[in-house]
């Protein structure tokens, strides 16, 4: 696990870090990403909720904060209360928090628009999901 850059969190520009994805199945017809952070002192934490992203290999950085992007990409809203990516923003101290980005690989894209619960979002990824993965990247302040 590497450390999220700066530039990606509240203590930077706080925009969406591009995501690099690896064999992508050839029956891939949409990625969704949840974004998290379990060890929020609350309980599990919701950074970011997007789906119906274009099976690319790449997923660029600064994914404007609009409900819809990319034509039929959509945005939930986070844990903040507001739409699209918010980066890293623990309380400060000396253990650093795991943001774990789970990343859907869906045969099929998504008919559903917001506003939706992540728990409603999940019940349709199910559905449809065709492969799985996380990255994890840890921040602390």
């Amino acid at each position: 696990m590497d450390f999220i850059p700066k530039k990606y969190t509240c203590d930077g520009e706080d925009i969406s870090p591009p995501l690099i994805l690896k064999n992508l199945s050839k029956n891939a017809k949409a990625v969704a990403i949840i974004m998290e952070d379990p060890d929020a002192p609350l309980g599990t934490f919701t950074h970011w909720i997007i789906w119906n992203l274009e099976p690319a290999k790449i997923i660029p950085e600064n994914i404007p904060r609009e409900e819809i992007v990319f034509n039929n990409t959509y945005q939930g809203i986070n844990d903040f209360n507001e739409i699209g990516y918010r980066g890293p923003c623990p309380p400060k101290g000396d253990i650093p928090h795991r943001y774990v980005f789970k990343v859907y690989v869906l045969n099929k894209t998504l008919d559903v628009k917001p506003p939706i619960s992540k728990d409603l979002l999940l019940e349709n990824i199910n559905k449809y999901l065709i492969q799985y993965g996380e990255l994890i990247g840890l921040y602390k302040r």
